[in-house]
């Protein structure tokens, strides 16, 4: 018998050794490749993030022109692949679609075969444009909307924009959803991204990697908590109620309010402090602050009452809502993001692998325990 003691859930396990995120939960610390998220919210964009994820340094002027033109270039998708989106029953979700769209795309990429550093970028590139295109073509079939071509004069989140709504967007929708996908781009060794090294170590592809992290982000206790406090929000609204005093009556009859608290941070979540901005900036500007108004309530409440902070998912649920995205998107769009930082650890991952093999603390029958033959049972 071992005389190891599991930890459930592996919290506070170190399995990786990483160069790419950082994250000091004590003082509410984020970094990628050491240079903190508030810098990179402020003054990056997703492109010169992305870059930054996969090559371990900031790009010179040359670098980052030639990487967004990489990125634009790679916008595009085989008309099987929107073949069979057509084809998906319309009761599918956004993310079972991404799912399976995801895992397919493996049959369009010459690159399928290669498993080394060189290809796996280049895979990245396909990854990263054609997961941004799958979800918004995909709302486009749904709703009998015809399909946007890609326009590779926009930056990556302006195109997604314009590929899902069909209209250009302003320069402050552009920005604030930019600023949105280089705060989710990564986080450590989250479920997806395990997940993602996971299967990457077994010398699997990219794309069962991905697809891996992407089936992990679908599950409500990683990605979706956005979508519940957007809910949450329309319910209040609908109702007509006191944020503050329908929160009170949810705690008092043990439901979970969902978008607090994190198990890594113990302060501010980083990202919800810039969430949290941009929330308040969109509906300023938008003529309709009622969202944020009202997360704010409820926000100064739990963190009085029950001392917890927002976490990243809390005010990315207003935001979305004020540019106009639907609540079953928020969870695709985090993949639109977090796929440069899946990419990121794959490559990682496949630079200097270990197949990853943790063991089981057995909890079963003692051992030797007896066969009972089957007249004794």
């Amino acid at each position: 018998m071992s005389t190891s003691v599991a930890v459930k859930g592996l919290e506070g396990i170190v399995a990786a050794n990483s160069g790419i995120c950082w994250i000091d939960g004590e003082a509410g610390v984020l970094a990628y490749r050491g240079i903190n998220i508030h810098e990179l919210a402020d003054k990056s964009t997703f492109e010169e993030t992305t870059y930054l994820l996969w090559n371990g340094k900031l790009p010179n002027r040359k670098d980052l022109a030639q990487f967004t033109s990489d990125l634009a270039d790679a916008r595009v998708l085989d008309p099987g692949i929107i073949a069979m989106i057509r084809a998906f029953p319309r009761k599918a979700t956004p993310m079972e679609v991404l799912r399976t769209a995801v895992s397919a795309l493996s049959f369009y990429d010459a690159d399928e075969k290669l498993n080394n550093h060189n290809s796996n970028i280049r895979k990245s590139f396909h990854l990263t444009a054609q997961i941004a295109m799958v979800v918004a073509i995909y709302d486009r079939i749904r709703k009998e909307l015809p399909i946007i071509p890609a326009d590779k004069s926009l930056s990556h989140a302006a195109n997604f924009l314009w590929m899902l709504n069909g209209k250009k967007p302003s320069e402050t929708a552009t920005r604030a959803l930019d600023i949105a996908l280089i705060l989710h781009a990564d986080h450590e060794l989250n479920a997806s991204t395990f997940a993602a090294r996971v299967i990457a170590a077994t010398l699997s592809d990219i794309h069962s990697a991905i697809t891996g992290a992407i089936g992990a982000l679908k599950g409500p206790l990683h990605g979706g908590a956005n979508e519940a406090v957007m809910r949450l929000l329309f319910l209040i609204d609908k109702e007509g109620a006191d944020p503050v005093e329908y929160v009170k009556q949810m705690l008092a009859d043990k439901q979970k309010i969902m978008g607090f608290g994190h198990r890594v941070y113990h302060t501010e979540d980083p990202r919800a402090t810039h969430l949290r901005q941009m929330s308040e900036s969109l509906g300023r500007a938008s003529g309709n602050p009622r969202w944020f108004e009202m997360s704010r309530k409820i926000e100064e409440y739990i963190l009085k009452e029950k001392k917890l902070n927002a976490n990243v998912d809390f005010y990315s649920a207003s935001t979305y809502t004020t540019l106009g995205i639907d609540l079953d998107l928020f969870t695709p769009i985090f993949a639109v993001s977090r796929v440069a930082g899946w990419a990121a650890h794959v490559i990682e991952q496949l630079d200097d692998n270990r197949l990853i093999r943790p063991r089981a603390e057995y909890i079963g029958p003692p051992y030797p325990a007896p066969y009972i033959p089957m007249e004794d049972r």
